[in-house]
């Protein structure tokens, strides 16, 4: 939960006047995160101010360095691993000394996110999401990665690539995330996520072709590229279905530039042939795969504690100190701007963001400020939440209603707003009941808030994939999880004596 989404009042409440039901939600989101200039002296910001090491800026031009700030800002900031960092430097070293271009210097960023993405600008600078990261199960995978971004920059892919996205106004841009409803057609919910502009279909060969090439004369297993797109096929597959079978937009990843179509596997699969026989396929030479999975024992999984973090239907954040718990059906998505939820079925959503309202406005004075339009007079009252001063009110769309809450919490503002396509007393009663979980934290609770983790374990005698499985600190499917985590195809067993990846607390 980060810092609020920024465009202007007079569009957004333009959007709440004439939105349709299908996107009812994100008009108001849009103008929940938008209020007017006189309401607001700023948005609060939720998020840790990213890094910026010396190393990796310092020689950066100044348009450069923009788009390193934006792209950190938008998936978590620098994760900060040494011992991990030096295993994919040393990976980038090998791959520039076999490239076509060895005078090129390239500098690789960590980037702390969940989300599973790699890109690089054209200047060189490459970057990967620990997300991807733990994906990948040896050196030959990550570097597989690494390669494609590479042919990219070598093939002046990346550079055609910020001119369109400059003049599309892409990166950086709002986009939206659109959740099927069966009986409007669609909530939309916003959030901001990076945005680059995908490569053609020729391009993304091109650069698996020379990706693959390099990787190979570094001595990396050429079939690594495969194996990874396939690992990254799997892993959508593991995700909520979107109508029309488009790739998930709420978790922007690797996948949504680099599609992996069957045709771009057989075409990976066709380049490490032209460098390796078949019969090299099923090797594990050259894969790297021990070094590399003790370089990513202990790595962060899921999400990170210091941004905030979901617990079934719980919002915890511990930097800040504050919980909520949404209400029955909910389920909740901490974005870099709000926390999201919709409810199973539709019909009903939620927003949690945080705002700096000047301490001598009152939160009823300024609930009605105008950064959200309709709202009925007879409904703004104050209210206490478990002690914080706090001001409730309620709004009328076209297709939606609205119940707002606002609560003064420390220095900030926090803004619940509740949608219902018909407000009752009783969905009143459940948001009313949802508000009163926010709550201060324990200390107890803020020192028990502690990220997953990647652990690598060795496969013992009596070891099955779904022994270990059941070992894994995730919700639901976890056999499916552990073979795509693992690299498994359905069916394949274990060896006893080889290692695997589990997720622990």
């Amino acid at each position: 939960m980060g810092e609020a989404v920024s465009s202007s009042a007079t569009t957004a409440t333009a959007r709440l006047r004439s939105a349709q039901a299908g996107v009812a939600i994100l008009a108001l989101v849009l103008a929940a995160c938008t209020p007017s200039p006189p309401a607001l002296e700023r948005q609060a910001s939720l998020s840790p101010s990213p890094a910026k090491p010396a190393e990796v800026t310092a020689d950066m031009s100044p348009a450069a360095l923009r788009e390193h700030q934006r792209i950190l800002a938008a998936y978590g900031g620098v994760y900060n691993d040494p011992k991990l960092q030096a295993v994919i430097e040393q990976t980038v070293e090998r791959l520039v000394a076999a490239s076509e271009r060895p005078d090129l210097h390239y500098k690789v960023t960590m980037l702390n996110s969940q989300s599973i993405n790699a890109f690089a600008l054209p200047t060189g600078q490459l970057y990967a999401t620990r997300g991807l990261i733990a994906l990948a199960n040896d050196e030959s995978e990550l570097a597989s990665v690494l390669a494609h971004e590479m042919g990219h920059v070598i093939a002046r892919h990346a550079a055609i690539r910020e001119e369109q996205a400059k003049q599309a106004a892409l990166v950086g841009r709002v986009v939206s995330d659109v959740i099927s409803d069966p009986e409007v057609g669609a909530l939309a919910l916003a959030k901001s996520k990076l945005a680059l502009a995908s490569f053609s279909r020729a391009q993304e060969f091109e650069a698996d072709a020379i990706g693959i090439g390099i990787a190979a004369r570094a001595g990396y297993d050429p079939y690594g590229a495969e194996r990874f797109l396939t690992s990254m096929e799997h892993n959508a597959e593991l995700k909520p279905q979107q109508s029309g079978g488009a790739i998930d937009p709420r978790a922007p990843d690797f996948l949504s530039s680099h599609p992996a179509t069957p045709e771009r596997i057989s075409n990976a699969l066709a380049n490490a042939r032209q460098y390796s026989g078949p019969s090299a396929a099923g090797s594990v030479l050259n894969r790297g795969k021990e070094a590399y999975l003790a370089g990513i024992d202990g790595i962060v999984f899921g999400e990170d504690p210091s941004e905030g973090f979901v617990r079934g239907r719980r919002f915890l954040h511990p930097r800040l100190g504050f919980t909520f718990t949404a209400p029955e059906g909910f389920t909740l998505d901490n974005t870099a701007q709000a926390v999201l939820g919709v409810k199973h079925g539709g019909g009903q959503a939620l927003r949690l963001d945080v705002v700096r309202v000047p301490s001598e406005q009152t939160l009823a004075g300024y609930l009605t400020s105008g950064w959200i339009e309709n709202i009925d007079p007879a409904t703004v009252e104050d209210v206490t939440v478990n002690g914080f001063p706090g001001a409730t009110a309620a709004a009328k769309g076209d297709q939606w209603d609205f119940r707002l809450y606002a609560i003064r919490f420390g220095s900030d503002v926090y803004r619940f707003i509740f949608a219902a396509k018909h407000r009752t007393p009783e969905t009143d009663r459940v948001f009313r009941e949802s508000v009163g979980t926010f709550r201060r934290m324990s200390l107890a609770e803020i020192e028990a808030a502690k990220p997953l983790r990647l652990q690598v374990v060795t496969v013992g005698p009596g070891d099955t994939v779904e022994k270990l499985a059941g070992r894994m600190a995730v919700a639901d499917r976890q056999v499916e999880r552990f073979r795509v985590l693992n690299g498994l195809e359905p069916g394949e067993r274990l060896k006893t004596g080889s290692e695997v990846k589990i997720v622990v607390e």
